[in-house]
């Protein structure tokens, strides 16, 4: 009779052996036993993986996900698995970039609440764009005071220079928690819309973050 894995002594089971000593320790079939999660009557997962396994892990990788998933014990929900961390693999071989995400307004606000919302000093950030006004990168700029950040208007446009970006989403929070903007935030969103057209960046807005909420002034129609 065939032992089943929950059956097996602790430090020879696949799952534990991973978190005990690291993946590294594993074989492949062990590896792969993981990714089966179950063998079927009479073959345990680490006896189905060595079958697999029998040409060895190229062979495997070159067969057809709709082929593999006919196998006995195997099916379409394992053969995804396998197929997954093999592209999985792929792409991180090759290093490939992963897609930026776009900007939304919404996404980008809450996230700020989230991070930046009950800061007790106020600071000024951006998130830098491309052309299709995906965030490629997002940094603070200015930490002030508790009152008040001192802004340049020629340091944002250095930064947004510096990273080769497009457009630009401005941020700062207000220590009081709420976000409705004052006169001078007023005053320096059209300064800093003005001043970045002359370098043909899109300020394409400028959030102000509270406790709760935030306030677009785009959405005011000052951008």
């Amino acid at each position: 009779m065939t032992e089943v894995i929950r059956d097996l002594p602790r430090d020879d089971r696949p799952r534990e052996r991973l978190f005990t000593h690291g993946p590294e320790t594993l074989s492949n079939a062990e590896l792969l036993a993981i990714l089966l999660g179950s063998g079927l009557r009479g073959k345990n997962a680490i006896q189905l993986a060595r079958e697999l396994l029998g040409e060895g892990m190229s062979t495997l990788r070159q067969r057809e996900p709709k082929h593999l998933f006919t196998l006995p014990g195997v099916g379409p929900a394992k053969a995804a698995r396998i197929f997954a961390a093999f592209e999985m693999s792929r792409r991180m071989t090759s290093e490939e970039p992963e897609e930026p995400p776009p900007f939304v307004t919404t996404v980008l606000g809450s996230a700020l609440v989230r991070q930046c919302g009950r800061h007790r000093q106020e600071r000024l950030g951006i998130a830098l764009l491309d052309s299709r006004h995906r965030i490629i990168k997002q940094r603070d700029i200015f930490v002030g005071t508790v009152n008040n950040t001192l802004v340049s208007t020629r340091d944002i446009i250095r930064a947004t220079v510096v990273e080769n970006a497009i457009a630009i989403v401005v941020y700062h929070n207000h220590p009081s928690g709420d976000p409705t903007p004052s006169q001078e935030d007023e005053t320096f969103t059209t300064k800093l819309r003005d001043s970045l057209k002359l370098a043909d960046i899109e300020l394409v807005d400028h959030l102000v973050i509270g406790a709760h909420r935030y306030f677009s002034m785009k959405e005011k129609g000052l951008i």
